[in-house]
Protein backbone atom coordinates (compact mmCIF):
# COMPACT_ATOMS: atom_id res chain seq x y z
CA UNK A 1 0.00 0.00 0.00
CA UNK A 2 1.49 3.53 -1.36
CA UNK A 3 2.23 5.92 1.37
CA UNK A 4 1.46 9.60 0.51
CA UNK A 5 4.71 11.90 0.29
CA UNK A 6 4.42 15.57 1.30
CA UNK A 7 1.66 15.70 4.04
CA UNK A 8 1.38 17.89 6.52
CA UNK A 9 2.71 16.40 9.76
CA UNK A 10 0.11 16.52 12.78
CA UNK A 11 -0.44 15.03 16.28
CA UNK A 12 -2.95 12.17 16.90
CA UNK A 13 -4.37 13.75 20.00
CA UNK A 14 -5.06 16.98 17.76
CA UNK A 15 -7.73 14.42 15.59
CA UNK A 16 -9.50 13.92 18.65
CA UNK A 17 -9.45 17.48 19.74
CA UNK A 18 -10.45 18.93 16.13
CA UNK A 19 -11.82 16.00 13.89
CA UNK A 20 -12.70 18.54 11.64
CA UNK A 21 -9.45 19.87 10.91
CA UNK A 22 -9.17 16.89 8.41
CA UNK A 23 -12.30 18.36 6.25
CA UNK A 24 -10.78 21.58 6.70
CA UNK A 25 -7.36 20.46 5.26
CA UNK A 26 -8.77 18.35 2.38
CA UNK A 27 -7.51 15.43 3.61
CA UNK A 28 -8.18 12.40 1.46
CA UNK A 29 -6.10 9.67 3.11
CA UNK A 30 -4.82 9.28 6.48
CA UNK A 31 -2.08 7.33 7.90
CA UNK A 32 -1.56 6.56 11.41
CA UNK A 33 1.51 4.71 11.74
CA UNK A 34 2.46 5.64 15.14
CA UNK A 35 4.05 2.46 16.89
CA UNK A 36 2.60 3.96 20.61
CA UNK A 37 -0.63 4.82 19.16
CA UNK A 38 -0.48 1.49 17.71
CA UNK A 39 -1.04 -0.65 20.84
CA UNK A 40 -3.60 1.32 22.49
CA UNK A 41 -6.99 -0.52 21.62
CA UNK A 42 -9.42 1.52 23.54
CA UNK A 43 -7.59 4.61 20.88
CA UNK A 44 -7.98 3.07 17.98
CA UNK A 45 -11.47 2.53 18.34
CA UNK A 46 -11.97 6.08 19.79
CA UNK A 47 -10.56 7.25 16.76
CA UNK A 48 -12.71 4.83 14.26
CA UNK A 49 -15.87 5.78 16.54
CA UNK A 50 -15.30 9.95 15.83
CA UNK A 51 -14.06 8.73 12.20
CA UNK A 52 -17.57 7.03 11.80
CA UNK A 53 -19.31 9.98 12.86
CA UNK A 54 -18.31 11.93 9.57
CA UNK A 55 -19.56 11.73 5.98
CA UNK A 56 -16.49 12.95 4.85
CA UNK A 57 -14.23 10.32 6.67
CA UNK A 58 -11.01 9.81 5.03
CA UNK A 59 -9.21 6.79 4.37
CA UNK A 60 -7.26 6.00 7.38
CA UNK A 61 -4.02 3.31 7.64
CA UNK A 62 -3.38 2.24 11.10
CA UNK A 63 -0.54 0.99 12.54
CA UNK A 64 -2.09 -2.16 14.84
CA UNK A 65 -0.10 -4.18 17.33
CA UNK A 66 -1.93 -7.61 16.49
CA UNK A 67 -2.30 -8.05 20.60
CA UNK A 68 -4.79 -4.94 20.50
CA UNK A 69 -6.95 -6.93 17.72
CA UNK A 70 -10.37 -8.05 19.01
CA UNK A 71 -13.82 -9.09 18.05
CA UNK A 72 -14.77 -5.46 18.58
CA UNK A 73 -12.02 -3.67 16.96
CA UNK A 74 -12.28 -5.79 14.08
CA UNK A 75 -15.91 -4.51 13.69
CA UNK A 76 -15.21 -1.27 14.14
CA UNK A 77 -13.04 -1.38 11.58
CA UNK A 78 -15.16 -3.16 9.24
CA UNK A 79 -17.48 -0.48 9.89
CA UNK A 80 -14.99 2.42 8.43
CA UNK A 81 -13.10 3.14 5.81
CA UNK A 82 -9.60 1.92 6.85
CA UNK A 83 -7.19 -0.86 7.07
CA UNK A 84 -5.55 -1.82 10.42
CA UNK A 85 -1.45 -2.45 8.94
CA UNK A 86 -0.22 -5.69 11.26
CA UNK A 87 3.51 -5.60 11.66
CA UNK A 88 4.47 -9.87 11.60
CA UNK A 89 7.05 -9.47 14.28
CA UNK A 90 9.81 -12.38 14.99
CA UNK A 91 11.36 -12.24 17.81
CA UNK A 92 14.73 -13.89 18.59
CA UNK A 93 14.59 -16.62 21.33
CA UNK A 94 17.77 -18.14 22.35
CA UNK A 95 19.34 -19.40 18.74
CA UNK A 96 15.94 -19.04 17.24
CA UNK A 97 13.94 -16.73 15.64
CA UNK A 98 10.04 -17.04 16.36
CA UNK A 99 6.81 -15.94 16.08
CA UNK A 100 3.63 -16.69 17.28
CA UNK A 101 1.35 -18.24 14.72
CA UNK A 102 -1.24 -19.07 16.59
CA UNK A 103 -1.80 -15.99 17.71
CA UNK A 104 -1.44 -13.62 13.97
CA UNK A 105 -4.04 -16.62 12.89
CA UNK A 106 -6.52 -16.46 15.76
CA UNK A 107 -6.47 -12.49 15.08
CA UNK A 108 -6.75 -12.57 11.05
CA UNK A 109 -9.19 -14.73 11.31
CA UNK A 110 -11.29 -12.24 13.48
CA UNK A 111 -10.76 -9.48 10.85
CA UNK A 112 -11.50 -11.76 8.00
CA UNK A 113 -14.89 -12.56 10.03
CA UNK A 114 -15.66 -9.64 10.33
CA UNK A 115 -14.80 -8.38 6.52
CA UNK A 116 -11.99 -5.65 7.98
CA UNK A 117 -9.31 -4.57 5.08
CA UNK A 118 -5.73 -5.07 7.09
CA UNK A 119 -2.80 -6.39 5.86
CA UNK A 120 0.30 -7.47 7.05
CA UNK A 121 4.28 -5.84 7.02
CA UNK A 122 7.35 -7.99 6.69
CA UNK A 123 11.22 -7.25 6.55
CA UNK A 124 13.94 -9.65 5.94
CA UNK A 125 17.59 -9.69 7.34
CA UNK A 126 17.04 -7.04 10.66
CA UNK A 127 17.22 -9.76 13.81
CA UNK A 128 19.69 -11.87 14.47
CA UNK A 129 19.52 -15.05 13.23
CA UNK A 130 17.31 -14.16 10.56
CA UNK A 131 17.72 -15.68 7.05
CA UNK A 132 16.16 -16.81 3.89
CA UNK A 133 14.29 -19.70 4.67
CA UNK A 134 12.32 -18.18 7.62
CA UNK A 135 11.46 -15.01 5.71
CA UNK A 136 10.19 -17.10 3.09
CA UNK A 137 7.86 -19.26 5.87
CA UNK A 138 7.32 -15.51 7.16
CA UNK A 139 5.61 -14.57 3.95
CA UNK A 140 3.75 -18.05 3.30
CA UNK A 141 2.23 -17.69 6.49
CA UNK A 142 1.45 -14.06 5.91
CA UNK A 143 -0.52 -15.17 2.44
CA UNK A 144 -2.40 -17.94 4.42
CA UNK A 145 -4.12 -15.58 6.56
CA UNK A 146 -5.47 -13.77 3.18
CA UNK A 147 -4.20 -10.39 4.24
CA UNK A 148 -5.93 -7.91 1.69
CA UNK A 149 -2.36 -6.91 0.98
CA UNK A 150 1.29 -7.06 2.35
CA UNK A 151 4.00 -4.15 2.56
CA UNK A 152 8.07 -4.12 2.59
CA UNK A 153 9.06 -1.42 4.60
CA UNK A 154 12.67 -2.13 3.57
CA UNK A 155 11.42 -1.25 -0.24
CA UNK A 156 9.86 1.84 0.43
CA UNK A 157 11.84 3.23 2.76
CA UNK A 158 15.47 1.76 1.12
CA UNK A 159 16.90 0.58 4.56
CA UNK A 160 19.84 -1.40 4.13
CA UNK A 161 21.14 -4.56 6.11
CA UNK A 162 24.27 -6.10 6.16
CA UNK A 163 24.77 -9.74 5.04
CA UNK A 164 25.68 -12.04 7.67
CA UNK A 165 27.22 -15.99 7.99
CA UNK A 166 23.35 -17.49 7.45
CA UNK A 167 21.97 -14.71 5.00
CA UNK A 168 24.39 -14.05 2.08
CA UNK A 169 24.21 -10.47 0.36
CA UNK A 170 23.08 -12.76 -2.53
CA UNK A 171 20.08 -14.14 -0.07
CA UNK A 172 19.31 -10.32 0.58
CA UNK A 173 18.84 -9.55 -3.19
CA UNK A 174 16.63 -12.60 -4.12
CA UNK A 175 14.32 -11.46 -0.69
CA UNK A 176 13.91 -8.30 -1.66
CA UNK A 177 13.04 -9.66 -5.44
CA UNK A 178 10.67 -11.90 -3.99
CA UNK A 179 9.11 -9.02 -1.66
CA UNK A 180 8.79 -6.22 -5.34
CA UNK A 181 7.16 -9.28 -6.72
CA UNK A 182 4.61 -9.82 -4.18
CA UNK A 183 4.16 -6.17 -3.55
CA UNK A 184 3.29 -6.07 -7.79
CA UNK A 185 1.20 -9.37 -7.93
CA UNK A 186 -0.58 -9.79 -4.68
CA UNK A 187 -1.04 -6.25 -3.11
CA UNK A 188 -1.32 -4.21 -6.17
CA UNK A 189 -2.60 -6.98 -8.39
CA UNK A 190 -5.59 -7.25 -5.73
CA UNK A 191 -5.31 -11.12 -6.17
CA UNK A 192 -6.35 -12.05 -2.83
CA UNK A 193 -10.13 -13.15 -3.65
CA UNK A 194 -8.54 -15.77 -5.97
CA UNK A 195 -4.82 -16.43 -5.24
CA UNK A 196 -4.84 -19.24 -2.56
CA UNK A 197 -7.35 -20.60 -5.23
CA UNK A 198 -5.08 -20.28 -8.66
CA UNK A 199 -2.17 -21.57 -6.65
CA UNK A 200 -3.63 -24.88 -5.25
CA UNK A 201 -3.40 -26.48 -8.95
CA UNK A 202 0.10 -25.67 -9.53
CA UNK A 203 1.15 -27.57 -5.62
CA UNK A 204 3.81 -24.51 -4.93
CA UNK A 205 3.96 -22.49 -2.05
CA UNK A 206 3.51 -18.52 -2.49
CA UNK A 207 6.91 -17.43 -1.80
CA UNK A 208 8.28 -20.11 -4.35
CA UNK A 209 5.67 -18.56 -6.77
CA UNK A 210 6.62 -14.86 -6.08
CA UNK A 211 10.39 -15.79 -6.54
CA UNK A 212 9.03 -17.01 -10.01
CA UNK A 213 7.61 -13.86 -10.90
CA UNK A 214 10.34 -11.83 -9.02
CA UNK A 215 12.77 -13.71 -12.21
CA UNK A 216 9.77 -13.13 -14.80
CA UNK A 217 9.94 -9.28 -13.79
CA UNK A 218 13.36 -9.11 -14.42
CA UNK A 219 13.41 -10.71 -17.80
CA UNK A 220 10.77 -8.47 -18.88
CA UNK A 221 11.74 -5.16 -17.49
CA UNK A 222 9.77 -4.60 -15.09
CA UNK A 223 11.51 -5.81 -12.05
CA UNK A 224 12.86 -4.26 -8.59
CA UNK A 225 16.20 -2.91 -10.62
CA UNK A 226 13.97 -1.24 -13.41
CA UNK A 227 13.23 1.82 -11.86
CA UNK A 228 10.77 3.02 -14.81
CA UNK A 229 8.93 0.41 -13.17
CA UNK A 230 6.59 1.36 -10.36
CA UNK A 231 3.74 -1.53 -9.57
CA UNK A 232 2.07 1.80 -7.38
CA UNK A 233 1.35 3.55 -10.52
CA UNK A 234 0.13 0.68 -13.07
CA UNK A 235 -3.22 0.96 -14.16
CA UNK A 236 -4.45 -2.47 -12.42
CA UNK A 237 -5.85 -3.66 -15.76
CA UNK A 238 -2.03 -3.42 -16.74
CA UNK A 239 -1.21 -5.44 -14.07
CA UNK A 240 -3.96 -7.48 -14.27
CA UNK A 241 -2.35 -8.16 -18.04
CA UNK A 242 1.23 -9.12 -16.29
CA UNK A 243 -0.59 -11.69 -13.91
CA UNK A 244 -2.76 -13.45 -16.84
CA UNK A 245 0.60 -13.66 -18.95
CA UNK A 246 2.82 -15.63 -15.63
CA UNK A 247 -0.26 -17.59 -15.07
CA UNK A 248 -0.35 -18.95 -18.35
CA UNK A 249 3.26 -19.84 -18.48
CA UNK A 250 3.01 -21.07 -15.23
CA UNK A 251 -0.39 -23.49 -16.32
CA UNK A 252 1.44 -24.63 -19.29
CA UNK A 253 4.60 -25.50 -16.99
CA UNK A 254 2.78 -27.24 -14.84
CA UNK A 255 0.93 -29.22 -17.36
CA UNK A 256 -2.66 -27.45 -16.49
CA UNK A 257 -3.56 -25.79 -19.13
CA UNK A 258 -6.67 -27.21 -19.72
CA UNK A 259 -7.77 -25.30 -16.54
CA UNK A 260 -6.19 -21.49 -17.39
CA UNK A 261 -9.93 -20.87 -19.21
CA UNK A 262 -11.10 -20.48 -15.94
CA UNK A 263 -8.50 -19.20 -14.18
CA UNK A 264 -8.08 -16.42 -16.55
CA UNK A 265 -12.24 -16.04 -15.98
CA UNK A 266 -11.83 -15.43 -11.96
CA UNK A 267 -9.02 -13.51 -11.98
CA UNK A 268 -10.58 -10.98 -14.88
CA UNK A 269 -14.15 -11.14 -13.15
CA UNK A 270 -12.55 -10.49 -9.91
CA UNK A 271 -10.15 -7.20 -11.22
CA UNK A 272 -13.48 -5.82 -12.73
CA UNK A 273 -15.26 -5.76 -9.22
CA UNK A 274 -12.72 -4.10 -8.07
CA UNK A 275 -12.03 -1.41 -10.71
CA UNK A 276 -15.56 -0.73 -9.93
CA UNK A 277 -15.07 0.06 -6.05
CA UNK A 278 -11.25 1.43 -6.16
CA UNK A 279 -11.70 3.28 -9.77
CA UNK A 280 -15.56 3.59 -10.57
CA UNK A 281 -14.58 1.94 -14.20
CA UNK A 282 -17.25 -0.53 -15.40
CA UNK A 283 -16.18 -2.97 -18.04
CA UNK A 284 -17.84 -5.57 -20.34
CA UNK A 285 -15.94 -9.11 -20.32
CA UNK A 286 -16.08 -12.08 -22.94
CA UNK A 287 -16.12 -15.12 -20.51
CA UNK A 288 -16.02 -18.86 -20.93
CA UNK A 289 -18.48 -19.49 -17.92
CA UNK A 290 -21.34 -18.31 -16.28
CA UNK A 291 -20.05 -15.51 -13.78
CA UNK A 292 -22.97 -17.14 -11.45
CA UNK A 293 -20.42 -20.17 -11.24
CA UNK A 294 -17.29 -18.20 -11.21
CA UNK A 295 -18.31 -16.82 -8.25
CA UNK A 296 -20.13 -19.33 -6.63
CA UNK A 297 -17.84 -21.48 -4.06
CA UNK A 298 -17.39 -24.11 -6.41
CA UNK A 299 -14.71 -22.42 -7.82
CA UNK A 300 -12.08 -22.01 -4.87
CA UNK A 301 -11.29 -25.64 -6.27
CA UNK A 302 -10.58 -25.15 -9.80
CA UNK A 303 -9.59 -28.54 -10.58
CA UNK A 304 -13.27 -29.60 -9.02
CA UNK A 305 -14.85 -26.34 -10.88
CA UNK A 306 -13.16 -27.20 -14.44
CA UNK A 307 -14.57 -30.87 -14.20
CA UNK A 308 -18.04 -30.29 -12.90
CA UNK A 309 -18.81 -26.99 -14.15
CA UNK A 310 -19.97 -26.66 -17.95
CA UNK A 311 -18.32 -23.80 -19.95
CA UNK A 312 -20.65 -21.19 -20.98
CA UNK A 313 -19.38 -18.53 -23.38
CA UNK A 314 -20.97 -15.57 -22.49
CA UNK A 315 -20.07 -11.61 -22.24
CA UNK A 316 -20.97 -9.76 -19.26
CA UNK A 317 -21.34 -6.12 -18.45
CA UNK A 318 -20.14 -4.95 -14.56
CA UNK A 319 -21.26 -2.21 -13.42
CA UNK A 320 -21.76 -0.04 -10.04
CA UNK A 321 -25.22 -0.76 -8.81
CA UNK A 322 -25.13 1.89 -6.30
CA UNK A 323 -23.91 0.25 -2.76
CA UNK A 324 -21.64 -2.36 -4.17
CA UNK A 325 -20.42 -3.31 -8.00
CA UNK A 326 -22.73 -6.11 -9.70
CA UNK A 327 -23.20 -7.83 -12.90
CA UNK A 328 -25.51 -8.31 -16.10
CA UNK A 329 -25.04 -10.66 -18.90
CA UNK A 330 -25.27 -8.68 -22.20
Amino acid sequence: MQKTKGEVAFSIDSLFEKPESLSERGVTELYLHDVQFSSDREKIIKLLDLLSQKEDAPFVSILTDVQAVDRVLAQKAAENLCSLELPLTAQVKGEALLFDKHLYAKKAALLNEAGSVFGFSLDWGMLHGDRAKLFRERLDFAVDQYPNHIDFPQLEEGMAVKSTAVFSSRDLELCADCAFACQTFYSEGRAVPWFKSVLEPLRIKPSSFFSDFAEWQRCNNCGREDHSFDPYKIAHAELEKMQLLFLEQKYEEKNKAMLFAAVRDIVRLNGAFSRVVAEHEESELELSYNPDDLLSPDAYDIVHFCDTVPMENCRVSVYDAGDAPDYRLV
